[in-house]
Order: C-alpha cells, then sequence, then structure tokens
C-alpha cells in the first residue's frame, strides 16, 4: 500500500551577517548592502536610506560566500530610514553566466 507523506523539514533563512553586493542586471549599478539572513532559495539584506529602488529589477546577490540570481520578493522601509529587502533565486540564464565567468577571469 503506497502512502502519500508530507515533507517535515522546511527551508528556512538562517542568520548570516556580512556584507554584500547588489548588481542591478540592467544597468550593472553596483550598491552594497548588509546582508542579514539566507537560504539555499533566497537572502534577506539591509539597503542603506535612499538607495535606489530595486522593484521588478534583476538582481544578482554576492556575498562571501554565495552568488544568487534572484527576483525581489519585498520592499520594507524601516524606521531608522533604511529598507530591508526580500529576494527569492531563480536559475541563472545562459547569457547571465557568459558574462559572470566573463568578469571573472579578467
Amino acid at each position: 500500500m503506497e502512502t502519500k507523506g508530507r515533507e517535515r523539514r522546511s527551508i528556512e533563512r538562517v542568520q548570516f551577517r556580512t556584507n554584500g553586493i547588489i548588481v542591478v542586471r540592467e544597468t550593472e549599478e553596483m550598491l552594497y548592502v548588509q546582508i542579514e539572513d539566507m537560504s539555499p532559495l533566497g537572502i534577506g539584506f539591509r539597503m542603506e536610506a535612499g538607495s535606489p529602488d530595486i522593484r521588478d529589477k534583476d538582481i544578482v546577490v554576492i556575498t562571501e560566500t554565495a552568488i544568487m540570481y534572484a527576483d525581489v520578493v519585498h520592499v520594507i522601509e524601516q524606521q531608522d530610514g533604511s529598507i530591508k529587502v526580500g529576494v527569492s533565486m531563480k536559475k541563472f540564464t545562459e547569457d547571465l553566466l557568459k558574462v559572470l565567468f566573463k568578469r571573472i577571469s579578467l
């Protein structure tokens, strides 16, 4: 008899505080951010007050241990003026991988 079970594990973000860089793909603008938490599926970070709006932008998040191509899931302004951002990973395109590896090899 076959039983259908539910996955009991969940993938949650864990605290991972470090500096990071965001590259906005269409403009190649680099923004320095504070990474707060991450998982294999997403990253949470904080941007300084006055940072450009990255909603609906293709971004690449670079930390000291990972590179993630991502969609912005939420942007929340904080009381101190900083901006809390959550992103969800997406699959790298062949074109983007070529650009990344070309830049890494320089």
